[in-house]
């Protein structure tokens, strides 16, 4: 396969305020364009744009192309079973929702220290096991957000696992908190095949600081500034697909256009971008992917991603020359359908399931420091 995958995670909205409403031709569209360029992974998941992308992938593809034709991977997330009878639940709404038949790639969902003894509770690697002999999943693995302790130690107990998903991007490649490098290292030391999510960092590597942004275009100024991400994620030799979150035919055709024939970074190139990540990385206030886990379960029902994507902006931003900029209106319209940040209980369920383990209680304050003062 070629590496480069179609996330359904991040699909284009009839409306920008709810992620369930999808514009499914738009979706059609790039999913023609995708295919006709000779890519065939899909991944989705359950709670994917608002629990809608299992059926949008139902509509866009398994509806519109052979099975044969492309490659489909769903996932299990520990927040969805309390029992083996769930499980089962899941996996057929699954092939009900998606009516694939059969699913590709089938991943237990952000394995971390406090979802695994679950997936152990319940055997999920056996029961994983079970559904490939049937002939239900063609390949079983599990996707990561924590330490490479314990991926040696989940790799080590299951060498059964054929695959690992991690999250992989040059701003993350030494960080103390993501690992990205030493992540993907122990995937390697246990030969197991890497899939990469999160190469864009949920947007933050499309939009850098003016000053990395030269970098990169003095190198190559016909290349996009996230094409650079794409291609460092798709460049490491233990890498078999880069997943990418597209919103808009735009970015399937940017991506399309470099990842069609791909060629691996230089190490030059590899260096200019450890340059890149320093720039950035003095300048993000909360290294947030966007990716809404956060959002589903919030009593006060604030949308937690917009608000820090919001407060990063105003953070780059000279405020004691501008004294206002268009993301407090950006924030107010927010708050009219949404609660503020301010509203926050401090229930704690969202940093329960952050992948990035963001302090969101202590973030949300500063945001409605900022917004709500």
């Amino acid at each position: 396969m070629k590496k480069l995958g179609f996330g359904l995670m991040r699909m284009p909205l009839t409306d920008p305020n709810d992620d369930a409403k999808v514009d499914l031709e738009q979706v059609k569209q790039m999913v023609d364009r995708f295919m006709e360029k000779g890519f065939t992974y899909f991944d989705t998941a359950i709670m994917y744009n608002g629990f809608a992308s299992q059926r949008v992938a139902k509509e866009a593809i398994v509806e519109r192309y052979p099975r044969d034709r492309f490659t489909l991977a769903t996932k299990l997330h520990s927040a969805f079973f309390n029992s083996a009878e769930e499980m089962e639940k899941v996996f057929n709404e699954q092939l009900e929702q998606t009516g694939a038949g059969y699913f590709d790639y089938y991943l237990l969902h952000g394995i971390e220290a406090g979802s695994y003894p679950k997936y152990e509770q319940f055997n999920c690697f056996g029961w994983l096991l079970e559904k490939k002999e049937k002939g239900l999943v063609r390949h079983a693995g599990f996707s990561f957000h924590d330490t490479p302790e314990l991926l040696d130690e989940i790799l080590t107990k299951h060498p059964e696992m054929e695959f690992v998903q991690i999250q992989l991007n040059y701003l993350d490649w030494e960080s103390e908190w993501i690992q990205s490098r030493k992540v993907y290292e122990v995937a390697v030391k246990h030969g197991k095949p890497v899939i990469v999510m999160e190469p864009v960092k949920g947007g933050t590597l499309a939009k850098v600081p003016p000053e990395a942004e030269k970098l990169l275009k003095e190198r190559e100024p016909g290349l996009s500034v996230p094409s650079w991400a794409i291609r460092f994620a798709a460049s490491q030799e233990n890498v078999m697909m880069v997943l990418s979150g597209m919103s808009s035919m735009e970015q399937m055709a940017d991506n399309l256009s470099y990842m069609e024939d791909f060629h691996p970074l230089t190490g030059e190139e590899q260096g200019l971008l450890q340059r890149v990540a320093e720039i950035i990385n003095a300048q993000i206030a909360v290294p947030c992917t966007g990716c809404s886990y956060c959002t589903e379960g919030c009593p006060m029902q604030i949308p937690i991603p917009k608000y820090f994507s919001l407060y990063n902006e105003d953070m780059r931003e000279n405020l004691e020359e501008k004294g206002w900029t268009v993301n407090f209106t950006n924030y107010e319209n927010l708050t009219k359908q949404f609660g503020r940040a301010q509203d926050c209980v401090g229930c704690g369920q969202c940093e329960g399931v952050c992948p990035q383990h963001l302090p969101i209680i202590e973030k949300l304050k500063d945001v409605s420091a900022h917004f709500d003062q």
